[in-house]
C-alpha cells in the first residue's frame, strides 16, 4: 500500500520535511517512490513554508494511496491558500 507521509530532515531543533509517496512499510526516513513538495513548520520572513504539487498528489490518491493525518491537513490548508491567491 502507498502512503503519503512527512519525512523529517533538518537539523536538531530546526525540523524540515519532505512530501513523500511511499510504501507504507518502509522507514519514516527511508526509501522513497517519489517527493511530492516540502513543509517547513519554522519558516520565517520570506522563507516559503510549503510547498506541494497538487497534481501529483491527486494522481497517487487516484490510485489508492492514503495520506497520513497530519499531510492530509497540510494538503488541505494549502489547497485553500492556492484558492485564494
Amino acid at each position: 500500500m502507498v502512503t503519503i507521509r512527512l519525512s523529517r530532515g533538518g537539523a536538531k531543533k530546526q525540523p524540515f520535511y519532505h512530501i513523500v509517496a511511499t510504501d507504507s512499510r518502509s522507514r519514516r526516513d527511508g526509501r522513497y517512490i517519489e517527493r511530492l513538495g516540502y513543509y517547513n513548520p519554522v519558516a520565517r520572513g520570506d522563507s516559503t513554508a510549503v510547498v506541494i504539487d497538487l497534481d501529483r498528489v491527486d494522481y497517487w490518491t487516484s490510485v489508492g494511496a492514503q495520506m497520513s493525518e497530519r499531510v492530509n491537513k497540510v494538503v488541505k490548508t494549502y489547497r485553500k491558500e492556492q484558492a485564494a491567491a
